[in-house]
Protein backbone atom coordinates (compact mmCIF):
# COMPACT_ATOMS: atom_id res chain seq x y z
CA UNK A 1 0.00 0.00 0.00
CA UNK A 2 0.84 3.57 -0.39
CA UNK A 3 -0.44 6.48 1.58
CA UNK A 4 -0.57 9.93 0.35
CA UNK A 5 -0.34 12.70 2.94
CA UNK A 6 -0.07 16.12 4.11
CA UNK A 7 2.64 16.71 7.21
CA UNK A 8 -0.35 17.04 10.33
CA UNK A 9 -3.30 16.53 7.93
CA UNK A 10 -6.36 14.19 8.56
CA UNK A 11 -4.14 11.81 6.76
CA UNK A 12 -2.12 11.37 9.61
CA UNK A 13 -4.40 8.99 11.34
CA UNK A 14 -4.27 6.74 8.49
CA UNK A 15 -0.77 6.73 8.61
CA UNK A 16 -0.92 5.88 12.76
CA UNK A 17 -2.96 3.13 12.00
CA UNK A 18 -0.85 1.97 9.04
CA UNK A 19 1.84 1.69 11.89
CA UNK A 20 0.02 0.04 14.43
CA UNK A 21 -0.84 -2.63 11.91
CA UNK A 22 2.63 -3.54 11.40
CA UNK A 23 1.82 -3.93 7.84
CA UNK A 24 4.46 -2.52 4.88
CA UNK A 25 3.66 0.36 2.93
CA UNK A 26 5.08 3.17 1.55
CA UNK A 27 4.18 7.12 1.65
CA UNK A 28 4.55 9.88 -0.73
CA UNK A 29 3.81 13.54 0.59
CA UNK A 30 1.32 15.48 -1.11
CA UNK A 31 2.94 19.03 -2.58
CA UNK A 32 -0.83 21.15 -2.06
CA UNK A 33 0.85 24.36 -3.83
CA UNK A 34 1.54 22.12 -6.79
CA UNK A 35 -0.96 19.16 -6.86
CA UNK A 36 2.20 17.33 -7.19
CA UNK A 37 3.95 14.84 -4.74
CA UNK A 38 7.00 14.16 -3.29
CA UNK A 39 7.49 11.67 -5.41
CA UNK A 40 6.97 13.43 -8.55
CA UNK A 41 3.31 11.78 -8.95
CA UNK A 42 0.59 14.31 -10.64
CA UNK A 43 -1.90 13.90 -7.49
CA UNK A 44 -4.94 15.02 -9.44
CA UNK A 45 -4.06 11.76 -11.59
CA UNK A 46 -4.39 9.63 -8.48
CA UNK A 47 -7.55 11.49 -6.73
CA UNK A 48 -8.92 14.08 -8.75
CA UNK A 49 -11.03 15.23 -5.48
CA UNK A 50 -7.49 16.87 -4.65
CA UNK A 51 -7.04 15.78 -1.31
CA UNK A 52 -5.81 13.36 1.19
CA UNK A 53 -5.43 10.64 2.89
CA UNK A 54 -5.58 8.38 -0.39
CA UNK A 55 -4.12 5.30 -0.42
CA UNK A 56 -3.10 3.25 -3.49
CA UNK A 57 -3.47 -0.70 -2.86
CA UNK A 58 -1.60 -3.29 -3.98
CA UNK A 59 -3.89 -4.13 -6.85
CA UNK A 60 -3.12 -0.30 -8.23
CA UNK A 61 -6.74 0.78 -7.40
CA UNK A 62 -7.30 4.29 -5.22
CA UNK A 63 -9.53 4.49 -2.06
CA UNK A 64 -9.79 7.91 -0.50
CA UNK A 65 -11.82 9.23 2.60
CA UNK A 66 -10.26 9.18 5.79
CA UNK A 67 -13.41 7.23 7.32
CA UNK A 68 -13.50 4.54 4.35
CA UNK A 69 -9.27 4.71 4.06
CA UNK A 70 -9.07 3.55 8.31
CA UNK A 71 -11.58 1.06 7.96
CA UNK A 72 -9.92 -0.53 5.36
CA UNK A 73 -6.42 -0.48 6.81
CA UNK A 74 -7.70 -1.96 10.30
CA UNK A 75 -9.67 -4.86 8.29
CA UNK A 76 -6.05 -5.53 6.53
CA UNK A 77 -5.16 -7.06 10.03
CA UNK A 78 -8.22 -7.99 12.53
CA UNK A 79 -6.12 -8.97 15.24
CA UNK A 80 -5.17 -5.75 15.56
CA UNK A 81 -8.08 -4.47 17.10
CA UNK A 82 -8.44 -1.46 15.38
CA UNK A 83 -11.92 -2.10 14.17
CA UNK A 84 -14.40 -4.79 15.47
CA UNK A 85 -15.52 -7.03 13.29
CA UNK A 86 -17.88 -6.16 10.41
CA UNK A 87 -21.47 -6.63 10.82
CA UNK A 88 -21.67 -6.18 14.49
CA UNK A 89 -22.78 -3.37 16.70
CA UNK A 90 -19.36 -2.94 17.86
CA UNK A 91 -18.13 -2.18 14.37
CA UNK A 92 -21.25 0.68 13.76
CA UNK A 93 -20.39 2.26 16.95
CA UNK A 94 -16.81 2.73 15.58
CA UNK A 95 -18.65 4.05 12.44
CA UNK A 96 -20.77 6.39 14.23
CA UNK A 97 -17.72 7.75 16.00
CA UNK A 98 -16.15 8.00 12.85
CA UNK A 99 -18.73 9.95 11.49
CA UNK A 100 -19.06 12.36 14.37
CA UNK A 101 -15.22 13.43 14.05
CA UNK A 102 -15.23 13.74 10.67
CA UNK A 103 -18.99 15.87 10.41
CA UNK A 104 -18.56 17.43 13.76
CA UNK A 105 -15.32 18.28 15.15
CA UNK A 106 -13.03 17.88 11.92
CA UNK A 107 -15.33 20.36 9.97
CA UNK A 108 -15.61 22.86 13.25
CA UNK A 109 -11.80 23.48 12.82
CA UNK A 110 -11.74 24.14 9.00
CA UNK A 111 -12.88 27.77 9.59
CA UNK A 112 -10.56 28.17 12.21
CA UNK A 113 -7.53 27.63 9.24
CA UNK A 114 -8.64 29.71 6.71
CA UNK A 115 -7.63 33.25 6.74
CA UNK A 116 -10.12 34.87 4.87
CA UNK A 117 -12.56 33.27 7.25
CA UNK A 118 -14.82 35.82 9.52
CA UNK A 119 -14.10 36.07 13.17
CA UNK A 120 -18.04 35.71 13.33
CA UNK A 121 -17.27 31.99 11.59
CA UNK A 122 -14.85 31.46 13.67
CA UNK A 123 -16.11 32.20 16.72
CA UNK A 124 -19.29 30.11 15.53
CA UNK A 125 -16.89 27.52 14.89
CA UNK A 126 -15.12 27.62 18.18
CA UNK A 127 -18.74 27.51 20.16
CA UNK A 128 -19.69 24.29 18.05
CA UNK A 129 -16.13 22.80 18.56
CA UNK A 130 -16.79 23.52 22.30
CA UNK A 131 -20.04 21.34 22.44
CA UNK A 132 -18.72 18.66 20.22
CA UNK A 133 -15.87 18.33 22.68
CA UNK A 134 -17.69 18.27 26.17
CA UNK A 135 -19.99 15.41 24.46
CA UNK A 136 -16.39 13.85 24.24
CA UNK A 137 -15.09 14.64 27.78
CA UNK A 138 -18.25 12.86 29.10
CA UNK A 139 -17.15 9.62 27.08
CA UNK A 140 -14.11 9.84 28.48
CA UNK A 141 -15.03 10.11 31.68
CA UNK A 142 -14.50 6.34 32.88
CA UNK A 143 -12.30 4.59 29.89
CA UNK A 144 -9.03 5.15 28.54
CA UNK A 145 -10.08 4.99 24.59
CA UNK A 146 -13.27 6.10 22.57
CA UNK A 147 -14.39 2.56 22.41
CA UNK A 148 -13.66 1.70 25.89
CA UNK A 149 -10.23 -0.28 26.69
CA UNK A 150 -8.88 -0.77 22.87
CA UNK A 151 -7.46 1.67 20.79
CA UNK A 152 -9.07 1.92 17.45
CA UNK A 153 -8.77 4.04 14.37
CA UNK A 154 -11.21 6.47 16.02
CA UNK A 155 -8.89 7.24 18.11
CA UNK A 156 -5.87 7.95 15.53
CA UNK A 157 -8.78 10.14 14.08
CA UNK A 158 -9.91 11.91 17.13
CA UNK A 159 -5.89 12.33 18.10
CA UNK A 160 -5.19 13.66 14.89
CA UNK A 161 -7.58 16.85 14.29
CA UNK A 162 -7.71 17.67 18.35
CA UNK A 163 -4.13 18.19 18.02
CA UNK A 164 -4.87 20.89 15.53
CA UNK A 165 -6.05 23.05 18.68
CA UNK A 166 -2.49 23.32 19.31
CA UNK A 167 -2.38 25.42 15.46
CA UNK A 168 -5.14 27.36 15.92
CA UNK A 169 -5.24 28.39 19.36
CA UNK A 170 -8.52 26.76 20.99
CA UNK A 171 -7.98 26.09 24.50
CA UNK A 172 -8.85 22.38 25.62
CA UNK A 173 -8.20 23.21 29.51
CA UNK A 174 -11.68 22.83 30.34
CA UNK A 175 -11.31 19.24 29.00
CA UNK A 176 -9.26 17.39 31.38
CA UNK A 177 -10.23 13.85 30.26
CA UNK A 178 -9.70 15.13 26.38
CA UNK A 179 -6.22 16.29 27.74
CA UNK A 180 -5.49 13.29 29.69
CA UNK A 181 -6.69 10.87 26.48
CA UNK A 182 -4.27 13.20 24.47
CA UNK A 183 -1.06 12.52 25.83
CA UNK A 184 -2.08 8.73 26.54
CA UNK A 185 -2.41 8.23 22.62
CA UNK A 186 0.70 10.80 22.05
CA UNK A 187 2.45 8.33 23.90
CA UNK A 188 2.01 5.19 21.87
CA UNK A 189 4.78 4.63 19.44
CA UNK A 190 2.90 4.14 16.36
CA UNK A 191 1.86 7.82 16.71
CA UNK A 192 5.27 8.70 17.52
CA UNK A 193 6.56 7.03 14.04
CA UNK A 194 3.68 8.63 12.03
CA UNK A 195 4.34 12.15 13.44
CA UNK A 196 8.50 11.33 13.14
CA UNK A 197 7.82 10.27 9.26
CA UNK A 198 6.06 13.75 9.05
CA UNK A 199 8.89 15.64 10.47
CA UNK A 200 6.65 16.79 13.23
CA UNK A 201 8.89 15.20 15.70
CA UNK A 202 12.85 15.08 15.82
Amino acid sequence: MKLYYSPGACSQASHIALYETGLPFEIDRLIKTTKMTAGGEDFMQINPKGYVPTIKLDDGSILTEGAAVLQYIADQKPGSGLAPKAGTMERYRLQEWLTFISSEIHKSFSPMFNKDTSEEVKNYARNNLTKRLAHVETQLANKPYLMGDHFTVADAYLFVVVNWSNIVGFDLSPFPKLKEYMARVAARPAVQAAMKAEGLLK
